[in-house]
């Protein structure tokens, strides 16, 4: 490395996301330009600028990481996209194609030949496969499946038998397996004669004649082991495994817990069938918490930021047509008390403080249950202890900020008796904003639903009328 190369700092993914964004202006100004010239090499000038402009992206793409080409791509907007995407070399689309969020990917297919999917296809391995065989045409997949060999056919298959959030759609059939009554020496000798080693190889599945996992040799044990040897003495008899039919999540949670790189995954007679990676784990875990975000705002699906106004639309339009109804209710709530409104103006000005506080309250309770929810963490054992713990803490919230909002409805509108009833409101609401925060995603749970869905909305909605009414009835008991 020279000294120049070694001082050259790291380019962010920002930096290299501006940089193609800077090169495509700069192809549309310059195209733009050449196309106002007149004359008889008008279209030979147009078409060299073209030419050149269109190399120095390709250039530019070459030299990033197919990752960073897959989040160049979410970030343009569609006609960009397509620009950049028929840049790419054909060899690197299956891995683009993997990488891309599952919006980004559809329109990117849609933009392909068949001739062209097939190819990229046709690199992916097994696993790869399973994942993105659901969003190709059905012929292209019957025709993929007939270029494969029985064992990869027979593998496509098992994992696609499984479903999505299951350990089986995740794993990986890329593995090194050994025997446990041979020499370290002859396995280092077996690892040399391989072209190369799957990705994120950190041990070595030991088997037995009938493929059944004895246990695993860890690569560090490997290598610092005298040579001579047996496997059986040095391997590790107890490793975390997986069967393919476990919650894919619950893998994930294992993997963080105890610092997994990979994991065997067995079926029912404890035979060897695949393994999980570190990265298959991440990405799951990435999904997960963006799903979570995604449902607390009542968004169905994820959705590519430069979809069409038609298909935004279709994502966000049924949690705001409840929203709507909520809001709706709301506003009859507060219809129920003009009167007292009317009498004392103040109320006005005060009760959107009530409901918006109570809100937040009931965001935060909420996205900490759907997180211990997540993590296994509550149980039918500790639900009502938790349940008096965040009564508890609303409780002195409300008293506290209650008290302060208080104290300064007392000052600005020279009346102790509202700065009262503003406090008893903000108390009571946090109480309610506490107790939905719990049972909401408890009970969407209990129904076999995601617990973060809708969730913001519906404790939204909850503390918006709650508030108004306690807020609002109060006041018209006490001080009207």
């Amino acid at each position: 490395m020279t000294e120049v190369e070694a001082k050259k700092p790291q380019e962010s993914l920002q930096d290299r996301l501006a940089q193609v964004v800077e090169l495509l202006h700069k192809q549309k100004l310059v195209e733009d330009l050449a196309h106002r010239q007149e004359g008889h090499h008008r279209d030979l000038v147009e078409h060299l600028v073209h030419r050149q402009n269109l190399a120095e992206l390709q250039r530019k793409l070459d030299e990033l990481h197919s990752a960073d080409v897959a989040h160049i791509l979410e970030a343009l907007p569609l006609e960009d996209r397509l620009t950049i995407w028929q840049l790419v070399k054909a060899e690197r689309d299956g891995d683009i194609l993997l990488e891309v969020s599952d919006a980004v990917r559809e329109t990117l297919l849609a933009d392909m030949e068949d001739h062209e999917i097939l190819a990229a296809a046709m690199e992916m391995d097994a696993d790869e496969l399973a994942d993105l065989a659901s969003e190709l045409p059905r012929d292209i997949v019957h025709e993929l499946m007939e270029t494969l060999d029985a064992q990869q056919r027979e593998r496509v298959r098992s994992a696609l038998s499984y479903e999505e959030e299951q350990v089986g759609a995740l794993m990986d059939f890329e593995m090194v397996t050994i025997r446990e009554d041979v020499s370290l020496e002859v396995v280092l000798r077996y690892l040399r004669r391989l072209k190369e080693l799957p990705g994120h190889t950190d041990k070595l599945f030991v088997v037995d004649h009938e493929g059944v996992l004895k246990g695993v040799l860890p690569v560090k044990r490997l290598l610092v082991n005298d040579p001579e040897k047996i496997v059986r003495e040095v391997m590790a008899t107890d490793p975390v495994s997986f069967h393919p039919d476990e919650d894919a999540y619950d893998a994930a949670q294992a993997f963080e817990r105890y610092d997994l790189i990979s994991a065997p995954v067995v079926d029912k007679n404890d035979k060897l069938i695949g393994r999980l990676t570190i990265d298959e784990m991440v990405d799951l875990i990435r999904e997960e918490s963006e799903s979570e975000v995604l449902n607390m705002a009542g968004l169905r699906e994820e959705e590519d930021i430069f979809a069409s106004v038609w298909k935004s639309l279709r994502n966000r339009w049924a949690w705001l047509a409840i929203n709507l109804i909520t809001a709706f209710m709301a506003s009859r709530v507060i219809g129920l008390f003009e009167g007292s409104i009317e009498k004392l103006v103040a109320l006005a000005a005060l009760m959107p403080i009530v409901a918006g506080i109570g809100g937040n309250s009931g965001n935060q309770t909420i996205t900490m249950i759907v997180r211990a929810m997540a993590l296994d963490q509550v149980s039918t054992g500790n639900t009502s202890r938790l349940l008096r713990k965040e009564l508890a803490v609303s409780l002195i919230n409300g008293l506290v900020w209650g008290g302060v909002i208080g104290l300064v409805a007392w000052v600005l509108y020279d009346s102790y008796s509202l700065g009262i009833v503003m406090t008893a409101a903000m108390t009571l609401n946090l109480l309610l904003a506490a107790l939905m925060g719990v049972l909401i995603p408890m009970t969407l749970a209990r129904m076999g639903r995601d617990p973060a869905l809708g969730a913001s909305v519906m404790i939204t909605a909850v503390t918006d009328s709650g508030g108004f009414f306690i807020f609002l009835g109060l006041a018209s008991v006490f001080l009207i």
